[in-house]
């Protein structure tokens, strides 16, 4: 249901929220406000947010928050409009001030297996599934939903403009950020600490020179590229 701030598309909302003509507008207005009561529940609200759905190496990870709204923390947003820095001093604080939290990840096995949306709401389910409270709804940032066994809604740029996926942003981001500052420290031919898996220029060079590693995602059709012609140069060998 679109709002001012931001665009919640829920598609179980979408099939049953609808309500028939109304005779007047005090009726209509009575519908829609008892259409959005259906769709709110009371108790704790989780929100979630995945990272590295777009580079062709190492896990997804999602992350699921419940803030505590005795203890707010400043300067929450959309993880990729602030700096590593503050990402990182973000991190703790959620960590500590929030009533709980959980990460969930998907293994590049996992992601060739399935594909990577699917890995991706996988990784969603782990997440919520992990946290030590249970919450009564989840915000989920974007337009697709993992099957989970509360109420659900997708926000799309819920990043944005939900506190609770602005922290699960966070928390996700820089968990898979210290994973390829680790694989860098391992592999540093491949520049992981710089481009964070995504397909730059550097990263493409570096696997047409030595072929994908154990991390890279074989479904993805830059690695797959890249296997071939290895492949390629040991039979013309």
């Amino acid at each position: 249901m679109p709002s001012r701030r931001c665009l919640r598309a829920d598609s179980a909302a979408r099939a049953t929220q609808a309500t028939p003509p109304a005779t007047t507008a005090a009726a209509q207005a009575t519908a829609t406000r008892q259409a959005r009561l259906d769709w709110d529940a009371p108790g704790l609200l989780a929100g979630v947010d995945e990272a590295g759905r777009g580079p062709l190496a190492g896990p997804v990870v999602a992350a699921a928050v419940i803030l505590d709204p005795r203890q707010p923390i400043a300067g929450l947003a959309d993880s990729k409009k602030l700096s590593a820095r503050r990402r990182e001093q973000l991190f703790d604080q959620i960590c500590d001030k929030a009533l709980c939290c959980a990460i969930g990840q998907a293994t590049v096995e996992e992601i060739d297996r399935l594909n990577i949306l699917q890995a991706t709401l996988l990784a969603m389910q782990r997440a919520v599934a992990g946290l030590r409270l249970a919450p009564a709804k989840v915000l989920v940032d974007g337009n697709r939903l993992p099957r989970l066994p509360m109420l659900a809604e997708a926000v799309v740029g819920g990043d944005a403009c939900v506190p609770a996926i602005s922290a699960a942003s966070i928390l996700a981001k820089v968990h898979r950020d210290r994973w390829c500052q680790q694989v860098d420290a391992e592999l540093p031919q491949y520049g992981f600490a710089a481009h964070k898996g995504y397909g730059t220029a550097a990263h493409l060079a570096a696997l047409r020179a030595h072929g994908a590693s154990g991390h890279h995602r074989r479904s993805f059709a830059p690695v797959a590229a890249a296997l071939a012609a290895s492949a390629a140069r040991k039979g013309a060998a």
